[in-house]
């Protein structure tokens, strides 16, 4: 089916199609064009961070009545439903690839979908221009980079101070055996569980390790924001953060094929292995063999929405964020509104937090 117009006895609709990257997950929704263009919300609360892996979600409330039409071969039993202790609606995700696909009320009606895995994203069909619990993303996180789209200024939602879901979720400092400074890594559910450190001797002695250590302070690892078609369908957000981090430093110890704990990979491209969580859907890891000149030198991108940072959601006492977001032609030819919002807002944020708009490679 192509996304289109259709005219019935009441009013037009149009076809809004939706697709995962393995395709296994494929949808249609028929929107009245009455209530085009849908608007979309960015949610930074930490479920919808510790369960993408991402730094916020992009989500519009697209239908009351009901699953959508699932085309092909595409049927609901090609999803994984996570429903959290005492939620109102499970994370809904792809089960072979790790896509995040929507929010589902438990009686199964009403569908909050991710607009990132809509093959049109244009200016008539989505809308985004809100903030939702940005107060609960700690330094704001994305919220604190794109404050405007299209010319208008983000606005921001947040429930009342005194609500059990304004309470902040603050993560605690961890040190190792030795006293050495561990950061968690950790998804929503728990099944995923790690700590990662500082770059240490080892990795800043090593010729191919060492360039993946921030260029302004040997403490942190290099960090990315990234918009490339294949992250946006495998996570169901627009833009996903990375930070580069070698396999070997990883503890407990995680090999070149990811496994750990309830972790599920998916080999996206050849060359390319990426993992996520099987029982809530977050993303982990991105691996590819351009970085793994051996099997000791491996370095993965690290889902930046899973990290544990006491400091904040953008964990900025251990990574130095690159000014240019990865993949911004992609990121355009999907949504060149978000897009250059997202390119100018980074840009402002790494010049203020650094002097300078930070710029180096990752590969």
């Amino acid at each position: 089916m192509a996304e289109g117009w259709q005219i019935s006895s009441s009013s037009a609709t149009k076809t809004l199609e939706a697709e995962c990257l393995c395709g296994k997950v494929h949808l249609a929704f028929d929107v009245p064009v009455s209530q085009l263009p849908l608007r979309v919300y960015l949610c930074h609360c930490s479920k919808c961070r510790y369960g993408t892996g991402s730094l916020c979600i992009f989500h519009t409330l697209i239908t009351r009545e009901g699953p959508p039409s699932f085309l092909g071969d595409s049927t609901e039993a090609d999803l994984t439903s996570y429903l959290a202790p005492g939620a109102k609606y499970s994370y809904d995700f792809c089960s072979t690839c790790g896509c995040h696909v929507a929010g589902v009320s438990q009686d199964r009606k009403i569908w909050t979908v991710a607009s990132s895995i809509f093959k049109d994203h244009g200016p008539e069909s989505f809308k985004i221009r809100l903030h939702v619990f940005s107060e609960s993303a700690k330094g704001g996180g994305l919220s604190s980079v794109v404050n405007w789209v299209a010319g208008d200024a983000m606005k921001s939602w947040n429930p009342p101070a005194d609500e059990p879901t304004a309470r902040l979720v603050e993560c605690e400092p961890e040190t190792a055996a030795d006293g050495t400074q561990r950061l968690r890594a950790e998804c929503w559910c728990g099944g995923v569980s790690f700590t990662v450190p500082r770059p240490t001797r080892e990795v800043v002695e090593d010729d191919y390790m060492s360039r993946f250590v921030s260029p302004l302070d040997a403490r942190k690892w290099k960090a990315v924001l990234d918009s490339c078609d294949d992250c946006r369908r495998v996570t169901g957000t627009h833009v996903i953060g990375w930070a580069f981090v070698p396999l070997a430093v990883c503890d407990p110890a995680i090999g070149v094929d990811l496994s750990i704990g309830t972790a599920k990979t998916y080999a996206s491209s050849e060359g390319v292995l990426r993992s996520f969580c099987r029982v809530c859907g977050a993303t982990v890891f991105f691996s590819c063999e351009r970085r793994r000149p051996t099997e000791r030198q491996a370095v993965v991108d690290l889902a930046v929405g899973i990290l544990r940072a006491p400091e904040g959601v953008m964990a900025e006492d251990w990574l130095t964020w690159r000014a240019r977001p990865a993949h911004a032609a992609s990121g355009r030819a999907f949504d060149a509104d978000f897009s250059h919002a997202l390119a100018g807002g980074m840009k402002a944020w790494t010049e203020e937090r650094y002097g300078e708009a930070v710029e180096f490679d990752t590969m």
